[in-house]
């Protein structure tokens, strides 16, 4: 053989096992992929301070069925994650992911950062919130789910290194359970375990004692709720904050056919709407808004979408 010949043959070969064993991304903005091959861990020089990363703060994000949401197969196995706002509960084996995947596309698109308080779940809709709790020590972290995995057996999260350094997991896969926090949690404050729950608050400035209308929420131990979308739930209280009053009703009915009707012609409103009975009255309302910008905003939207005037309302 010639020369020449041979040592392009052995760079064609060179070339073909190089791209078979690069590693592939942990996930895509779509179709999560299999975390690659080889070893992770902490940076070499971590903050000092990470201890003091804040909790994620739960808020409002409408679920999309597509993108991140669609279903998705990663070695073998097939996985349809919840496209409805549904509680979930679980125990299983929580690990970490660190450096090899930091500053990576998560499947929500978003840039992974390890120091941030953040999970990845096979199946809870991106985006969510999650409470995760150390059984063995007493330790919760509230975390915000935007990326898929781990697609180990027994495993049911993957923690960013500063979630696990304050649940005390860093040295390796321990048992968690997990909790995912609904639209009503969020909407009522409830997720505020521990801190200035929702009835420790003076009673909102624009009516006396509201109070919801209807049954409170069954508590589940199941593991993953029925997949259908029931009607949203009645909260238990109302969250502090900015909310929009769309309408004020004699009888129950009317409030629940404007929440239908909203629900069709702005359906990015839907997870903020909420019913409370003041009185007499049943007034159906949008929020809670961190602030009073935020609720304007909201309230522009609607009147350009559905020729509807929303009432901005404060609860302190």
């Amino acid at each position: 053989m010639h020369r020449p010949l041979a040592l392009t043959l052995i760079l064609v070969v060179a070339l073909v096992i190089t791209g078979c064993s690069s590693a592939p991304r942990r996930s895509g903005a779509s179709i999560p992929t299999a975390p690659a091959p080889g070893r992770d861990g902490p940076e070499a020089n971590p903050p000092s301070d990470l201890q003091k990363v804040p909790d994620a703060a739960p808020r409002l994000e409408p679920i999309r069925k597509g993108g991140p949401n669609k279903p998705y197969e990663v070695g073998g196995e097939s996985y349809t994650p919840m496209t409805t706002d549904a509680p979930l509960v679980e125990r299983g084996l929580a690990s970490w992911y660190g450096k090899k995947f930091h500053g990576r596309s998560t499947a929500s698109g978003e840039v992974y950062d390890m120091y941030g308080m953040t999970a990845a779940h096979a199946t809870m809709p991106i985006p969510s919130y999650a409470r995760v709790r150390n059984p063995a020590n007493g330790r919760e972290v509230i975390v915000r789910v935007n990326d898929r995995g781990p697609f180990h057996a027994g495993r049911i999260i993957d923690l960013s290194y500063t979630a696990a350094l304050k649940l005390d997991l860093l040295r390796g896969v321990a048992p968690v359970e997990v909790e995912r926090i609904t639209y009503e949690d969020i909407r009522t404050g409830a997720w505020m375990r521990g801190k200035d729950r929702p009835q420790d608050l003076p009673a909102p400035t624009a009516y006396a004692a509201a109070e919801p209308v209807g049954a409170p929420q069954q508590e589940t131990t199941a593991t993953v709720a029925s997949s259908t979308q029931p009607d949203p739930p009645a909260p238990k209280a109302a969250a502090t904050g900015f909310w929009l009053q769309l309408g004020a009703f004699s009888k129950l009915d009317g409030a629940d056919a404007l929440r239908a009707k909203v629900a069709l012609g702005a359906d990015w409103l839907t997870p903020l709407l909420a019913v409370f009975k003041d009185k007499q009255l049943n007034r159906l309302q949008a929020g809670p808004y961190a602030t009073r910008a935020d609720a304007l905003a909201a309230a522009a939207k609607l009147r350009a979408d559905m020729s509807l005037d929303a009432v901005i309302v404060e609860r302190r």
